[in-house]
């Protein structure tokens, strides 16, 4: 290392990220960043290694709702699909390949330090390394819901190594947000802002982490057509590919979490 101040900060990211207990780690931060936040080049680093580990299911579930995306009938008819109808979609798409995947709903009441809300996402339950199930979120706008006002160029830097579409365990998703909203009250603080309850730390992990109902399984409707054979459909991706997707869906492939 060139430092002894480099080595330090290596190795905390070591320490963070190859703790013996995940969780432990992850909820250590949030008490550490609630006190004292971590530097910009701590954050930046902490936060780029958690999302470098991926797991293969991971990744395959990542790789899968991109290919869906890309295949969808037409570009017009990808972005018709919006919000709800889109996450249903996909959920749709996701079982029909064999994964257990569901929409989820949560809703939460006001509570000390966190006001109430609600919000849908997608999970996917998927065996882990050691042949057990684990719980995978699944969430196609992710980046956005980490967005500030008049952000300063370090908040900026840090939320935009986010990717769109996030794929993760509840543990790393439990550590994203802390350092996010670590550094997201931060930047308001100093420009002069009030920290909204939407941005704190216990609101955004109400989101995901919360209790949540899942919806019914409908398979069936707004699918590919039955008699759609694969190669007709690769004809398609190669027209998406040449037509492209607006953002975010064009540059997905190189956001992979």
């Amino acid at each position: 290392m060139g430092s002894l101040e480099e080595e330090k900060l290596l190795q905390l990211v070591h320490d963070f990220i190859e703790s013996d207990s995940s969780s432990s780690s992850y909820h250590h931060t949030t008490s550490t960043t609630q006190n004292s936040p971590l530097d910009h080049r701590t954050s930046n680093l902490l936060l780029l290694e958690i999302l470098r580990k991926k797991t293969h299911a991971e990744a395959e579930i990542f790789d899968s709702v991109v290919k869906y995306m890309i295949r969808g009938r037409s570009r017009t008819e990808m972005e018709k699909k919006s919000g709800s109808s889109l996450k249903k979609w996909l959920v749709e798409r996701l079982r029909m390949d064999g994964h257990v995947a569901s929409l989820c709903l949560t809703s939460w009441v006001t509570r000390p330090g966190c006001s109430s809300g609600n919000y849908e996402y997608i999970d996917v339950v998927v065996e882990d390394e050691s042949g057990e199930s684990e719980r995978l979120i699944l969430d196609i706008d992710f980046r956005s819901q980490f967005e500030v006002a008049r952000p300063t160029p370090s908040y900026a830097e840090l939320s935009s190594a986010l990717p769109f579409i996030f794929v993760g365990n509840e543990d790393k998703l439990s550590g994203i947000i802390n350092i996010l909203c670590a550094a997201a009250e931060e930047s308001l603080r100093e420009r002069g802002l009030h920290v909204p309850p939407w941005r704190t730390a216990a609101y955004m992990k109400s989101k995901w982490l919360s209790r949540c109902r899942k919806e019914p399984a409908v398979l069936g409707t707004d699918s590919f057509s039955a008699g759609q054979s694969e190669e007709a459909q690769d004809d398609e991706d190669d027209d998406a590919g040449s037509a492209g997707f607006s953002t975010p869906f064009s540059t997905l492939i190189i956001h992979r979490c």
